[in-house]
């Protein structure tokens, strides 16, 4: 399930910002990274399931090994885990139970506050 009009695309940021404020709201990257892009993942183990809440981004310049680089946030998307077969963002919003949504929809609106707090916004 990819969240709409979440107003975080195209927000654009320095890698040490962007790690920091992803850090602060629980989303990390775990190896979720190449030279080019990054992407930050916070899991949610509930009773109905295991779900991550994944931001991704994409290098507008720089190098993402070496820290260097600024990067422009995507489509944030909330994903169910099957095992053995990985996440599922693509579902019917019916696999996503509603205190979860509104639980991620608290934390994006977290991150743009953060970053409008540093003059940046989408």
């Amino acid at each position: 399930m990819y969240f709409e009009n979440k107003t975080l695309e195209n927000i654009t940021s320095e890698q040490e910002l962007l790690v920091s404020v992803m850090k602060k709201n629980g989303l990390e990257c775990h190896g979720g990274w190449d030279w080019d892009r990054m992407a930050f993942d916070k899991r949610f183990d509930l009773k109905e399931g295991r779900f991550y809440l994944r931001v991704f981004a994409t290098t507008v310049s720089g190098d993402v090994g070496n820290n260097t680089a600024i990067l422009k946030l995507l489509k944030p998307a909330l994903g169910k885990y099957y095992y053995p077969h990985g996440v599922e963002y693509d579902e019917k919003e019916e696999v996503f139970p509603t205190h979860l949504v509104k639980e991620c929809e608290g934390i994006l609106a977290n991150i743009k506050k953060q970053f409008a707090a540093h003059g940046i916004e989408a």
